[in-house]
């Protein structure tokens, strides 16, 4: 394993130390299911937990022992909240009101945040070149806003940035 992938992991699992001894709150992270059709009756979509992360800007950082060690691009993001009723104001409302009747269906703590949509970064060397939001150039760890992005930034520095801001928030960011 080259230097810049494991420089990527320690950097990772101090970032992950540093929340937990903080006691920053985590959030869920899912997967969003569409059940197969049972004898031609079909089923309503359920999200599935898969543990609890922090977000961190672009990335979720595993917070559990399901999670733990582990890292993904964000994705999509729903509070737990009652759906109400199919009120067809527009497309976009309708897809949130599904994801949050999803949430709802998946047994997630009302209020709770889920991330869903989140894709998986694998922590070896593939992050070499990689065109993902995670990845390693000249033996740098780096990151950047989406895979589209341009810019990105050394991942010790991001981290640093944005766990900082996550132990301690700005006076009135939390009120």
């Amino acid at each position: 394993m080259t230097d810049g992938v494991e420089r990527a992991r320690a950097l990772l699992d101090d970032a992950a130390r540093t929340l937990r001894d903080a006691a920053v709150p985590d959030e869920a992270l899912g997967e969003y299911v569409e059940p197969k059709a049972v004898l031609g009756i079909r089923r309503e979509p359920t999200m599935r937990s898969l543990g609890r992360v922090w977000r961190v800007g672009a990335l979720l950082v595993g917070s559990s022992l399901e999670t733990g060690g582990r890292v993904w691009s964000t994705g999509l993001i729903t509070r737990v909240t009652d759906p109400g009723r199919s009120q067809f104001v527009s497309v976009s409302a309708e897809v949130r009101r599904a994801y949050r009747a999803a949430a709802q269906k998946g047994h997630f703590a009302p209020g709770d945040t889920v991330n869903h949509g989140a894709t998986p970064i694998p922590l070896d060397e593939s992050l070499v070149g990689s065109s993902a939001v995670l990845f390693v150039d000249d033996g740098i760890p780096l990151v950047r806003w989406s895979p589209a992005a341009g810019a990105a930034v050394p991942l010790e520095a991001y981290l640093a940035d944005r766990v900082g801001l996550l132990v301690d928030p700005p006076r009135g960011a939390t009120d």
